[in-house]
């Protein structure tokens, strides 16, 4: 059963000034350069909490609460709420919606069946988000997960609730709207509980805070006295239902610093692909990937020409295929990628973040980093619809790395939500 409860939020004040100048995108999508103009907006920017520049960081941010909240910067909430959160984006040209619920989510194993993760995980920032946690004893940011509400119980809530004033409306430098609104009513509460109770849940973004969480718990319950309502047990959350129509996951495009694209690599290629050079443009490769959208398509980028490739359907490459890979996973474009491209044909191995592979989401942007000389390689690939994460994480079988990016990402700096061992979240 799931149990979410309503939390006393830490949240901003007048005297922080402008939200617009506060609030950043999350911890692990800030780069050194948006950094530096988060640190710039304002001396209360939320980016000096979850990623300071300073040398000491886990302290330095404990530091800061504590100031903001005897400054009055920041102050906590006097009664227990839930927050609709909603976001409004074009994408495409077409302006978008999606509405999701903050609340405290018990944390549970992944063992136990009620929260799924979809991609592979690592230690260093699990570690790095776990000695926040220890140091600050706040849970700063959401983590994202979406559940199934075929019958519209919470998003009927949701649209019920958006007829009235919200709390806070702020715009931010992506240009993605996000509107917020509180409930405090324990008979609202209780209905948005009793809606979650039996529901399954997949993480969307947030698996490293996530576990880092689980792992913070299992250390307080070591360490003292515990009882069920302790904050630590919960995780603070945004729960956003698939049939919202504005539940949006791009594709992560790859892009390698060290390969290059050789004669022999094409040829190579042509085993496996049926391989077209296409106009090495922005609207060459989205058209290509667009029009070979139910197939396993690839474009690959090297700044003079780009390539179309589509997987052939012979049974070699299928045996191929079988025996680099895992059983549930091996026909995701992503995997293909990572075990076919990368590893037989590049002999890649292990690829290292920032190091030998960057990430994007948008066409553009990538074949920008090849034609400055930032990469090399740019190889594209389409998303991975929403429907098929919920379903595969459910099946226990996790994706690789950057498989999805669920866009816009939750703003950072609305909430914030107190997990010290004193602090108690009770039942409604």
């Amino acid at each position: 059963m799931v149990d979410i409860r309503a939390f006393r939020a830490i949240r901003y004040t007048d005297l922080a000034g402008d939200p617009k100048n506060l609030i950043t995108q999350p911890y692990d999508k800030i780069d050194s350069e948006m950094q530096k103009e988060y640190y710039d907006k304002s001396p209360y920017n939320y980016c000096r909490l979850i990623l300071p520049m300073e040398q000491n960081r886990y302290e330095i941010a404990r530091q800061r609460i504590q100031d903001w909240m005897r400054e009055g910067i920041l102050t906590k909430d006097a009664e227990p709420a839930l927050f609709i959160c909603k976001q409004e984006f074009t994408l495409d040209g077409m302006v978008c919606t999606r509405t999701g619920l903050i609340a405290a989510l018990r944390l549970y194993s992944y063992g136990e069946n009620m929260v799924f993760p979809h991609e592979i995980t690592y230690d260093e920032p699990k570690a790095d988000r776990l000695k926040m946690l220890r140091t600050i004893q706040k849970d700063l940011e959401p983590v994202f997960l979406i559940y199934s509400d075929p019958e519209t119980v919470t998003i009927n809530f949701f649209a019920e609730v958006s007829k009235y004033p919200p709390m806070i409306e702020i715009e931010d430098f992506s240009n993605v709207k996000t509107t917020v609104w509180k409930v405090t009513d324990p008979s609202k509460i209780k209905l948005l509980q009793r809606a979650l109770e039996p529901k399954k849940l997949v993480i969307t973004d947030g698996h490293h805070r996530y576990e880092s969480a689980l792992a913070y718990r299992d250390e307080r319950r070591r360490e003292e006295a515990w009882t069920t309502d302790s904050a630590f047990n919960f995780h603070m959350s945004i729960l956003v239902p698939i049939e919202e129509e504005g539940l949006v996951a791009l594709p992560t495009h790859r892009l390698l610093r060290k390969h290059e694209l050789t004669e022999e690599n094409l040829k190579t290629l042509q085993q496996f692909f049926t391989v077209s050079e296409i106009d090495a443009s922005v609207k060459g490769l989205d058209g290509f990937l667009e029009s070979h959208r139910n197939e396993h398509a690839f474009a690959i980028y090297a700044g003079a020409k780009a390539y179309g490739l589509l997987l052939k359907h012979e049974k070699s490459v299928y045996e191929f295929v079988n025996a680099r890979s895992s059983k549930d996973t091996k026909l995701f474009d992503v995997v293909i990628l990572r075990d076919i491209l990368f590893e037989a044909i590049l002999g890649a191995g292990e690829l290292k973040m920032d190091e030998d592979i960057l990430y994007e989401r948008w066409t553009k942007a990538a074949v920008e980093k090849v034609d400055k000389g930032e990469a090399t390689l740019a190889f594209l690939v389409n998303p991975i619809d929403p429907e098929t994460v919920w379903r595969i994480a459910q099946q226990h079988e996790r994706m690789p790395e950057k498989t999805t990016d669920f866009y816009p990402k939750p703003v950072s700096g609305l909430t914030m939500m107190d997990i010290s061992p004193e602090e108690k979240l009770q039942s409604t």
